[in-house]
C-alpha cells in the first residue's frame, strides 16, 4: 500500500492548452511520457464500494494492465491524501485475489462487482524538479463513460514524488495566475459514478465534510455544484472572515466578484472560465498554510 497525495485542476479546453504550453516552458519542467489509458471502474449492482468511499479499477496503457484500489482519504490544503493499492495483472479482468489484504478483504461477496464505467483519456506527464520538491504533472484530456453517454474530462493533477508536500500548492496557485482553474475536489471516480447514476453524497449539508472550517466547506460545495452543475449556498459560512483572509492575500476584489456571483444564485458554470474563481480557491488555501507556521 501506498499514500497519494495530489492536487487537481479543471480547465476548459482552451485552458488546458495554455496550461500544457506554460507548464512545458518552465525551466524545472522536464517532459516525461505521454499515453493513452482506458480505465474500467468496477462496483456492485447497489454500489457497494461507492457506499464505502472506494474506488476500483482496471487501467490499459498499451499493453500492461494495473489494477488499482483507492479509497477517499482526506482533503489536506487543497490536496487529497489517500491510501492506494496498485498490481500489474496479466488482462483486463479484475483479479479478485489481489483485494484480500486491502480494506475490502472482509467485503463479501467480490464475485457481485461488474463494470460500471470507464475513464478514457491521453495523459502527458511533466516532471517537476524546483530543488524543494519532485511532483509528477499530468495533463489528461479525454472522456467519461457510462451508460451510453460521455463527459470530456480536461484536468491538470500535481502529484508529489518526494519533498515538501506544499510546493503542490505553490504550483497549482502559479498555474492558476496564468490561465482560469478551478480546484476540484471531485475525483473521476465520483464523476463517472454521478454520470452513472449511483453517485452516493449529500447536496450542500456539509455531510460530506468533517470539519468546521468554513474554507473547506466552501470548497467541498463548490465542488459538489460543478458536478451537478448546480449553484452554490453560503448559507452557515462566515463569507466576512473569509473575505478578510481573500483581502490579506491580495485578492480582495477577485473574491468580492465570486461571492456576488454565487449570492445571486448564478450556476457555478458562469464562474469556471474566469480566473478569479481558482485564484480565490487557491490564494485562500496558501494564505492558510502560511497562518498555519505561524510568524
Amino acid at each position: 500500500m501506498a499514500e497519494e497525495l495530489e492536487i487537481k485542476l479543471s480547465l476548459n479546453t482552451a485552458s488546458l492548452l495554455a496550461a500544457m504550453g506554460w507548464l512545458l516552458a518552465q525551466p524545472e519542467a522536464q517532459v516525461g511520457s505521454k499515453k493513452s489509458l482506458v480505465n474500467c471502474y468496477y462496483d456492485t449492482p447497489d454500489a457497494e464500494l461507492n457506499n464505502q468511499q472506494a474506488a476500483l479499477r482496471v487501467r490499459q496503457a498499451g499493453s500492461q494492465y494495473i489494477q488499482t484500489l483507492k479509497t477517499r482519504g482526506e482533503f489536506v490544503n487543497g490536496a487529497h491524501r489517500r491510501d492506494e493499492w496498485e498490481w500489474p495483472v496479466s488482462g483486463p479482468s479484475l483479479s479478485l485475489g489481489l483485494l484480500a489484504e486491502t480494506s475490502l478483504g472482509d467485503y463479501g461477496d467480490l464475485a457481485r462487482l461488474a463494470p460500471v464505467f470507464e475513464t478514457n483519456f491521453t495523459r502527458q506527464v511533466i516532471m517537476l524538479d524546483d530543488g524543494k520538491a519532485v511532483i509528477e504533472c499530468a495533463v489528461d484530456e479525454g472522456v467519461i463513460a457510462a451508460g451510453g453517454q460521455e463527459k470530456p474530462l480536461h484536468e491538470v493533477e500535481f502529484e508529489l514524488v518526494s519533498g515538501d508536500p506544499s510546493r503542490l500548492l505553490v504550483w497549482a496557485e502559479t498555474l492558476a495566475r496564468q490561465c482560469p482553474v478551478f480546484l476540484n475536489l471531485i475525483s473521476k471516480a465520483e464523476q463517472g459514478y454521478y454520470l452513472a447514476g449511483i453517485h452516493v453524497t449529500a447536496e450542500d449539508n456539509d455531510v460530506q465534510v468533517d470539519t468546521h472550517d468554513d474554507l473547506d466547506r466552501l470548497l467541498h460545495r463548490l465542488s459538489y455544484a460543478w458536478l451537478v452543475q448546480g449553484s452554490v449556498s453560503l448559507d452557515g459560512l462566515d463569507v466576512q472572515a473569509l473575505a478578510v483572509q481573500a483581502e490579506a492575500s491580495g485578492l480582495g476584489q477577485s473574491f468580492a466578484t465570486v461571492v456576488e456571483a454565487l449570492a445571486k444564485g448564478q450556476s457555478l458554470e458562469d464562474l469556471l472560465d474566469k480566473p478569479e474563481l481558482g485564484q480565490c480557491q487557491l490564494g485562500l488555501l496558501a494564505n492558510r498554510a502560511r497562518r498555519s507556521l505561524g510568524p
